[in-house]
């Protein structure tokens, strides 16, 4: 559940790819492929390439095939998996999954898509699953788990009233209230500079 493409090639190199593999599909790195999946999907138009983009750039392999009716469903999940991210608190985020859950995901499976990875878990209805309901089954089942280990919000809304992206929260600390280092400096500038007193004026 947490990759949908198998590795086409094992690597012959000698390389840790048992290790590779789980630090790409960890269940944090889910979530953060969830949240940069939730950004593209719900903002503009996205197209089946750069979402198919976004796919690569956390761990997902090609040959990867994403049609114009994948992106519009996977939008429909989108917007379901960004009102999770909108939760006020952890029982209003735990409610949210457990009705993403019962609608849109089956029972737990093992799969090693046809001995091409190491076995995991999957919550969609097949190893070639419709990405939308791949993306669904996935999202939930990571957030879910953060929420079970932290007992907190598994993510965010970007503080920042220009933003609209979502995030993922740390394991500890402070909570996290902007989605990145960027958005958390111009927001800073900005309060200093309403802050700051007004120059007088000759």
């Amino acid at each position: 559940m947490l990759t949908k493409n198998a590795p086409q090639d094992k690597p012959k190199d000698g390389r840790d790819t048992k290790g590779e593999w789980y630090t790409r599909h960890s269940v944090l790195r889910t979530a953060q492929r969830a949240a940069a999946l939730v950004n593209l999907l719900t903002a503009g138009k996205p197209t089946p390439e750069n979402v198919a983009a976004v796919l690569r750039k956390h761990g997902e392999t090609d040959p990867l095939e994403v049609s114009s009716e994948d992106v519009k469903q996977m939008r429909i999940v989108a917007d379901s998996l960004r009102d999770v991210f909108a939760s006020p608190d952890v029982d209003a985020a735990a409610t949210r999954l457990n009705r993403l859950l019962a609608e849109g995901s089956g029972p737990a499976r093992l799969t090693s898509h046809r001995g091409r990875t190491p076995w995991h878990i999957h919550l969609d209805s097949d190893d070639d699953a419709p990405w939308a309901e791949w993306l669904l089954a996935s999202s939930c089942m990571a957030m879910a788990v953060l929420i079970w280990d932290r007992q907190r919000l598994p993510g965010g809304v970007c503080a920042s009233p220009s933003c609209t992206n979502v995030y993922v929260t740390g394991g500890s600390g402070a909570p996290r209230r902007y989605c990145s280092g960027r958005c958390a400096t111009r927001e800073r500038v900005a309060s200093h500079r309403r802050t700051r007193p007004s120059p007088n004026k000759s």
